[in-house]
């Protein structure tokens, strides 16, 4: 007699049994069997979920359903559109919905098509890929680039393919996540020092010395994304070649801006002749679609050709992506006379002035970054989501994006943001902080 059977998918396997007697009986007990591991797994993340939403960090996304600009349209839970200032974009130029960058784009596709199907190595290498590596490594003044599907993956095979059981990596402790990764797929001896701290850094050098490695190899960002925090990449390289150190730096969040011709942390400080190895991205200040890249020393770069592994097991960058990365550089050559910079840290100006004035503690070195802290997860939660009433898009950021009990609001500025959006974006945060009680009841524009 069968046992009584409630469940669909078990009404499933008896109707299997009635109709095929001789159906395996293995096979049965396997299926149920698979039927109770995912149960059994959806419960482990259901109460992994539960206690993020407790904590207060669940992140749910914001739907936009327009260009990536200063202003921007985000879809409502009505179904109505809204319209916003957008603060929390790494649209540093407001290249990414630039006409050139578009046209280039749209160009790149007709004579290239879509994609190639094929990673770089087999049949995924076209001109226009070779050209932009070449546009790159004339930008940074470099012998040689290679570029990624990202600059997560740009980081997930330096480390590996560089560095060996008989050398060491000293990394600073609030690298990007994609640095600790890649660092963590490596063989090489690990050593960690306090954020920016040179006193720990050359501690951490001398331990490397003991431990008798072979390379030793200094790994930071260009500029902490969290923060604003530049790297004092000058006195990195004086430490560094005090102990015959390679220097690593994750350029993301400065790269097209950042110095007098846009090249970067190192240019910033006068030192791109002292760093060994940038890591950027293509998807930030660079037309803001997507990509990565390594430049550096050409025997680097053909070591990285052959034995990097998210290179050799990716697609290569589809065309209108390299169409988009190719015209923003060329922008960028331009910048100066284009008025992009002048615009980019005029409004960084005002919107930190604007906030420190009322009373908000701005963390970051004058950088477009200006996290305006508020310490706790849910008030930055309700923060933001007051901020969109008011029609201004930012993201509150909290654990384990950030350490606990430093969530924020890290706000963006953009070349692209007019001083009308600057001044009523700090309007509104003056307004919702004295009704949070952020800060005082007395603060004003």
């Amino acid at each position: 007699m069968l046992r009584r059977i409630s469940s669909p998918s078990n009404v499933n396997i008896a109707r299997r049994l009635i109709l095929n007697p001789l159906a395996s009986s293995s096979s049965v007990s396997t299926r149920m069997s698979s039927t109770k591991a995912q149960t059994h797994f959806n419960q482990v993340l259901k109460t992994e979920i539960e206690s993020i939403k407790a904590a207060g960090t669940y992140k749910s996304e914001r739907v936009i359903i327009s260009p990536q600009n200063s202003a921007i349209k985000v879809a409502g839970k009505d179904g109505k559109a809204s319209a916003q200032i957008n603060f929390c974009a790494n649209n540093y130029l407001g290249l990414a919905d630039h006409p050139e960058v578009i046209a280039r784009s749209k160009h790149y596709l007709d004579t290239h098509g879509s994609g190639l199907s094929s990673v770089r190595f087999i049949c995924g290498t076209q001109d226009i890929h070779k050209d932009l590596e070449n546009q790159i490594t004339k930008f940074y003044g470099t012998e040689d680039t290679i570029l990624y599907a990202s600059c997560f993956d740009a980081n997930a095979g330096i480390f590996e393919t560089i560095l060996t059981d008989q050398d060491a990596v000293i990394s600073d402790a609030l690298n990007h996540a994609s640095i600790i990764d890649g660092i963590r797929l490596c063989k090489a001896k690990r050593f960690r020092y306090k954020n920016c701290d040179m006193n720990d850094l050359e501690a951490r050098l001398q331990e490397a010395d003991k431990a008798g490695a072979r390379l030793k190899l200094i790994a930071t960002d260009g500029v902490f994304s969290m923060d604003g925090k530049i790297a004092p990449l000058d006195k990195i390289c004086d430490i560094a070649e005090k102990y015959n150190a390679l220097i690593f730096v994750d350029d993301c969040h400065s790269t097209g801006f950042l110095g007098p011709n846009g090249r970067g942390t190192a240019e910033y400080y006068g030192v791109q002749d002292r760093v060994h190895i940038v890591n950027s991205t293509l998807g930030k200040a660079l037309g803001g679609a997507a990509g990565g890249y390594t430049t550096g020393c050409k025997e680097m770069i053909d070591l990285l050709r052959n034995r990097s592994r998210p290179y050799l097991f990716s697609n290569s960058l589809p065309p209108a992506v390299v169409g988009s990365a190719s015209a923003a550089l060329d922008l960028i050559e331009s910048a100066k006379t284009n008025g992009l910079f002048d615009q980019l840290w005029g409004n960084t100006k005002l919107f930190r002035k604007l906030l420190g004035d009322a009373g908000f503690t701005i963390k970051g070195d004058n950088h477009p970054i200006s996290p305006v802290m508020l310490g706790d997860a849910r008030l930055a939660s309700e923060f933001a989501d007051k901020m969109l009433q008011r029609g201004i898009y930012v993201i509150g950021f909290s654990y384990p994006v950030v350490p606990k009990g430093e969530a924020r609001i890290r706000v963006q500025l953009s070349a692209a943001h007019t001083e009308e959006q600057i001044r009523q974006a700090a309007a509104a945060f003056i307004d919702i902080g004295r009704e949070l009680g952020v800060i005082g009841a007395k603060s004003k524009l």
